[in-house]
């Protein structure tokens, strides 16, 4: 999946320590070789071991050289004590943090208010937005030291309403107002928050939430009819 979204170069990011959140695949690994091309520390973290490492590697080919090493830090965003693990870990290792990507995050698709239960409800907010909440509370000390960055990935399905979505289109609204508030909490402290809201890139993320191969395709179709992808 890294070389299906590309992104355009446009600062330079030597010696900046970032720490980003579902690193192993998807927005998340390609935002990562990205920042590793232009010169950043990285802090890399996802459940899947192999496709983290996957990741790492592809880093460490396009880094320039003497770079360091990027950290691995397997990690479940379902878990409180794994959130504040990934903090602590950055911080020991590099000293400092000056970019936060949040960008983990997990769906599920043909769920409506008939069919949901709250177990779906809970395990997408609580990765999707309380992780998020928790992890940007710890490293907000260390951005203000830096006068950092925090980057949201959320999702055109934030700001657009469809059916079958329901807790997912809910958590990217709330990870939305977040990123409004925290902006207006931190901008006189020098920190930046900002999202990004994709609208459909495929990434591993549709077949994780359980859908097939043939309800992707049909998903892409209808997307594009509605403008969501062109």
């Amino acid at each position: 999946m890294i070389n299906r979204i590309r992104f355009v170069t446009m600062c330079d990011l030597d010696g900046k320590v970032a720490l980003i959140t579902g690193a192993s695949s998807g927005i998340g690994a390609a935002t990562a070789v990205l920042f590793a091309r232009l010169g950043a520390n990285l802090a890399l973290t996802g459940r899947n071991e192999v496709n983290l490492q996957r990741t790492c590697d592809e880093c460490v080919r396009v880094c320039p050289a003497g770079a360091e090493q990027p950290l691995l830090i397997i990690a479940d965003m379902y878990s409180e004590a794994d959130v504040a693990r990934l903090i602590d870990t950055t911080i020991k290792k590099f000293g400092r943090l000056d970019i936060l990507v949040n960008n983990a995050g997990i769906a599920v698709f043909d769920v409506t208010i008939e069919t949901t239960s709250l177990e779906q409800y809970d395990r997408v907010t609580n990765i999707n937005v309380r992780s998020v909440y928790q992890l940007t509370m710890l490293c907000v000390p260390h951005l203000i030291a830096t006068r950092g960055n925090i980057v949201n990935v959320s999702s055109l399905s934030g700001t657009r309403s469809c059916a079958g979505m329901l807790p997912y289109n809910m958590s990217k609204s709330a990870l939305d107002q977040m990123t409004r508030c925290t902006a207006l909490e931190l901008a006189d402290k020098g920190v930046r928050v900002n999202s990004v809201n994709p609208a459909v890139i495929d990434t591993e993320i549709f077949t994780r939430g359980g859908m097939s191969d043939d309800d992707y395709a049909k998903c892409l179709e209808r997307a594009k009819r509605v403008g969501y992808i062109h």
